[in-house]
């Protein structure tokens, strides 16, 4: 009994013997793995262990039981051993019910069958559960509460800001009882929403991003005031770079206005990547590329702006939106792309409200019973759309172009075919977004000008791609459109930049200032895919490299 426990429950033999294998294999030296094929059983299998003075690291329990369902045996397994990691083993139909059981009986995770293979989808999720329990020991998990309005746009920022970040929290309706107790004791009324309430009891009324990252644990102060590469945006590029130039001995920071992911992060399934033949959730994927990058020494800031960027001597320089600064031999690129703004009437004001940009994981719930629109005609577009047919009544993808095959995989667009509840429109656009205190109908009109007014409360939107390079201006060299030029495409007839320095031409993702890289989406003429984004960041590593060598 000195090792501790991993419980799975299931009530599929053939599920209960195959999970318990799978976690054998990967486990089966630190931990003793324990299976019972009901929730009766594995309660008294619980009461055993604690008698005897065991303990349990964490339990899998499948929703879908007789007599005894996943979630009301976990809310007896809590009383025995509170301080256990739980995740839900549910089947599509019941992510809702997954999700809903997060704020009934602390689920940490859930599991989605099949899990097949293991290595990408049950050993990433039973590694996050044993290393909380291992950092928190007998201790309850550290939980963030927010308290806001439904249609706030600032509450939902927040909200997505912390799931974005993988923070815990549970969110109050200030309109509820228990968020009105909340802001009574926290001294604050409906005015001052969002309230997040750290797990030590601090406060913060309507706090920035840097406050609310600061406040949760996330850091935001470098460590050091110089380094040998700097990687501005936290993307795939960016994950990339950082993990290549850790792992090679590089002191390397990584510098992120949001979370780590980029776009790719709010992807709810890529399916494309080389090497995961049954898809990997951006989130997924990313929040393994970041736990590398730190397992290698790589340093993360969150929630810091960057505001501009210039060569001082042979050092390049970082400066913030506060005022502070910091230096590197190198920097390497990697701020991305965003989803440019809804030219529809009415959406600026809608928007968190009702408009989406982006995925919002956060919001997919509410969208049950309910009708979701989704403009766009490009992967993210399909996959968000595939993402919200699971929640939604049905999902209506607006699509300006004339068909989807000029910007869409075709493996996403027959995914698209075979859903009953997603539609999609053609050659249509929205005109008008209406609502007062949100959303609540969206005017859109076809190629042919007709125009038609739809009831809803929830649309995403997924259209184009905007660097956000202004703070670049005078500084480094763009084309027409804000996209970093590099390497070739800095020479003018043969001729290098007026302003370079080196006694050689730039290298091939190297920008008009000598030593600073460019990867990944931001770059003029780059590849918008998740994995020559992966590549340039880690071509990017080695061509800085050469850079020092060469200085």
């Amino acid at each position: 009994m000195s090792l501790p426990i991993l419980l799975t429950v299931d009530d599929d033999p053939s599920v209960s013997r195959t999970v318990a294998r799978d976690l054998r294999r990967q486990y089966g030296e630190h931990y003793r793995i324990m299976r019972a094929d009901s929730g009766m059983d594995a309660l008294e299998a619980l009461r055993e262990v604690k008698l005897r003075g065991g303990t349990v690291a964490a339990i899998l329990a499948d929703y879908r039981m007789p007599q005894m369902d996943g979630i009301q045996f976990l809310e007896q397994a809590m009383d025995l051993f509170p301080h256990a990691r739980r995740a839900l083993l549910t089947a599509y139909a019941d992510t809702e019910a997954a999700i809903q059981a997060i704020n009934v009986v602390d689920v940490d995770h859930y599991l989605l069958k099949p899990w097949d293979p293991p290595e990408e989808k049950l050993y990433p999720v039973v590694d996050a559960l044993v290393e909380t329990w291992k950092a928190v020991g007998e201790q309850e998990v550290a939980e963030t509460k927010i308290v806001g309005h439904r249609w706030s746009a600032r509450s939902y920022e927040v909200r997505e800001f912390l799931a974005r970040n993988s923070v815990p929290y549970r969110w109050y309706s200030a309109d509820e009882p228990e968020g009105a107790r909340l802001l009574e004791a926290a001294g604050a009324t409906p005015e001052d929403v969002p309230v997040v309430i750290t797990p030590d009891g601090e406060a913060l009324r309507s706090p920035s991003g840097p406050e609310v990252a600061a406040a949760v644990g996330l850091n935001t102060t470098p460590a050091e005031d110089f380094y040998d590469l700097i990687v501005i945006g936290g993307g795939p590029a960016g994950l990339g770079a950082a993990v290549y130039g850790a792992s090679e001995g590089l002191r390397t920071v990584i510098v992120e206005r949001d979370a780590t992911g980029g776009q790719a992060g709010q992807s709810s399934r890529i399916e494309n990547y080389l090497g995961f033949p049954d898809g990997v959730s951006g989130t997924q994927l990313t929040d393994r590329a970041r736990r590398q990058a730190q397992r290698f020494g790589a340093e993360v800031l969150t929630a810091r702006d960057v505001m501009g960027l210039e060569a001082r001597g042979s050092s390049r320089v970082v400066k913030f939106g506060d005022g502070t600064e910091i230096a590197a031999h190198s920097v390497v690129l990697a701020t991305g792309v965003s989803y440019r703004a809804l030219a529809a009437g009415g959406s600026e004001d809608l928007t968190g409200r009702g408009i989406y940009y982006g995925a919002a994981s956060t919001e997919a719930p509410n969208c049950s019973g309910q009708d979701a629109y989704v403009v766009g005609g490009a992967n993210s577009a399909g996959q968000a759309a595939v993402y919200l047919s699971r929640f939604a009544k049905s999902v209506t993808l607006l699509v300006r172009g004339e068909s989807l095959e000029r910007s869409m995989s075709h493996y996403l667009i027959e995914q698209l075919r075979g859903i009953d509840n997603v539609n999609v429109r053609l050659r249509t656009t929205v005109e008008e977004t209406h609502g007062e205190e949100h959303l609540e109908r969206l005017t859109i009109c076809e190629g042919d000008g007709f125009t038609e007014a739809v009831a809803t409360n929830h649309l995403f939107v997924f259209i184009g791609a905007a660097p956000r390079t202004e703070w670049l201006d005078g500084t480094i060299s763009r084309d027409q459109n804000g996209f970093v030029l590099t390497g070739p495409d800095l020479l003018v007839d043969g001729r290098r930049p007026r302003a370079w320095r080196p006694d050689r031409d730039p290298y091939y993702l190297e920008s008009s200032i000598p030593g600073v890289f460019v990867a990944g989406d931001v770059r003029s003429q780059s590849v918008k895919r998740v994995a020559s984004a992966v590549g340039e960041g880690a071509m990017a590593v080695t061509l800085v490299h050469r850079y020092l060598e060469d200085r």
